[in-house]
């Protein structure tokens, strides 16, 4: 009963007409960013992020703007997978697999009718997951203390490095690029200046905007220019878009498996949506040896799987966000920032004290499913559409957002300097292939791991023993371990 009570205070916030109009202005939105290959939906919260923060929005408007920006892209992100074989982001590079070959003979508009309905089933079955667990693990959160906080920042680290195939080192490396953001500034514990040299503007640590913007926006905008001259794409017929009964009842199974196993991999810290789309498509296609296997071919099941499993970790990582403070993706780590910006802490407390804003988060994330499903399956043309924008138009668009935005916030062209410096050492990152969301993660968790460090060093009067002093120390350090040593078994069983 208590979640149902819950759930009528979130509902009450999300369906007032501010907020309703802003979870429809976010989806919309969303879906055209994830439309546009490339960009995807990190991107996108970052260049909303500083107008939704200088406009005055409240901050439970501002987190359902931003949030329905989040999964509205991660529905716009199938548009040029399947017409065009380039991802909108990676979370829907698995979707190019099959929706592509459908594409091509003929069946356009039923594989993005499908992939719809595919996304929709696994955001709402994540959603109803997030209801059930979020108070549990809220609960059990509460019992944590600084040295179980320490632990679970290292578990979120050592997931990150874990966890995104091939490129551990480099993961570890933007991680500790984002640490060394998060020590600028002043010691909050002695007093001296860390890392400022001596600009004054840098004394009260790096703008997380300014970061966000930078690495995001502004690096983006140098990829677009970079391909302005391969802007050659030729878009497939999209035709009748429409998904048969039979369509649906082939792969319900596939989307539920996929739902769940989105959703518990959305959970992890730092493994997002790109993971659970190629772990769903693997699962589905051993499923699928000897029974009529044409997965890579234009296979219903090789759509349904990755769509359901990319939208249930996009719900999924909130969960993690909201009741401990640990976001579960790059998207939620710029989230997680929108809330520390508006003075909000988020974690176990934040169901208790401020329901509203959690409560209201989830409850329009519901509203806004269903809004991106009916904006979705007529409005398919428009979108695709979208595909034809010259990057010579959209390249000035991104940049005014991103100046007026950063520059309306403090009024200091400082910020609009470093913001380029920052954007072209993200480029430079980039072209190295290194991923940015380590940094942002390193940047928002790094103060966090300091502070909780000081606070359990503190009681102990310096004896680093306390790190290990109770049940749930003990459980998150055993699973640091085990996620350290995990991929090694694995490897080894595979073989």
């Amino acid at each position: 009963m208590d979640i149902l009570h819950y759930l009528s205070i979130g509902f009450s916030v999300a369906l007032t007409p501010l907020n309703l109009g802003l979870v429809l202005a976010g989806c919309f939105i969303g879906t055209l960013i994830g439309s546009l290959p490339g960009i995807g939906p990190i991107n996108g919260v970052a260049i909303l992020l500083p107008l939704a923060y200088s406009v005055g929005l409240p901050p439970e408007s501002a987190l359902i703007l931003l949030a329905g920006v989040y999964y509205g892209a991660e529905y716009g992100g199938r548009i040029s997978s399947i017409l065009l074989n380039v991802p909108g982001d990676a979370g829907a590079i698995m979707t190019t697999l099959d929706g592509y070959p459908m594409a091509k003979r003929g069946e356009a508009g039923r594989a993005l009718a499908l992939s719809a309905v595919s996304s929709f089933f696994g955001s709402i079955g994540a959603l109803l997951l997030m209801v059930i667990f979020a108070p549990l693990l809220s609960k059990l959160a509460i019992q944590f203390g600084p040295s179980e906080y320490v632990w679970l920042m290292i578990f979120a680290f050592t997931c990150l490095a874990t966890m995104v195939g091939k490129r551990p080192i480099k993961t570890v490396v933007g991680v500790v690029i984002g640490l060394l953001f998060a020590t600028v500034g002043i010691d909050s514990g002695t007093g001296i200046l860390r890392f400022t040299m001596d600009i004054p503007n840098l004394f009260d640590g790096v703008d997380f905007l300014v970061v966000v913007i930078g690495m995001f926006a502004i690096s983006e905008v140098l990829v677009l220019l970079e391909s302005w001259a391969r802007n050659d794409l030729k878009l497939t017929p999209v035709g009748k878009s429409f998904v048969s009964f039979s369509d649906l009842m082939a792969v319900k199974w596939v989307v539920l498996r996929s739902t769940l196993s989105g959703f518990l991999i959305g959970v992890l810290p730092g493994t997002g949506a790109s993971i659970a789309s190629a772990v769903a498509y693997g699962t589905e296609k051993r499923f699928a040896e000897g029974h009529d296997d044409k997965f890579g071919e234009g296979d219903i099941r090789g759509l349904a799987a990755p769509e359901a499993a990319n939208n249930a970790a996009a719900a999924g990582s909130m969960l993690p966000m909201l009741t401990l403070g640990i976001p579960g993706s790059g998207t939620t780590a710029i989230l997680l920032g929108a809330l520390l910006m508006f003075n909000i802490t988020p974690g176990p407390l934040l169901f208790e004290q401020q329901p509203n804003i959690a409560w209201g988060l989830i409850a329009s994330m519901f509203v806004g499913n269903i809004a991106l499903l009916v904006l979705n399956l007529p409005m398919i043309g428009v979108f695709v559409r979208l595909l034809s924008i010259k990057q010579s138009y959209l390249v000035p668009v991104i940049v005014m957002l991103t100046f007026v935005g950063i520059y309306s916030i403090h009024g200091d062209s400082f910020d609009l300097f470093f913001m380029i410096v920052l954007g072209i050492f993200a480029f430079i990152l980039r072209k190295l292939g290194f991923s940015l969301a380590p940094v942002i993660l390193g940047l928002v968790l790094g103060e966090v791991l300091e502070e909780n460090l000081r606070r359990a060093l503190s009681i102990s009067g310096g004896d680093w023993s306390i790190l290990l002093n109770g049940t749930m120390t003990y459980i998150l350090a055993v699973a640091t371990v085990a996620a350290l040593i995990a991929p090694k078994i694995l490897k080894v069983l595979k073989k």
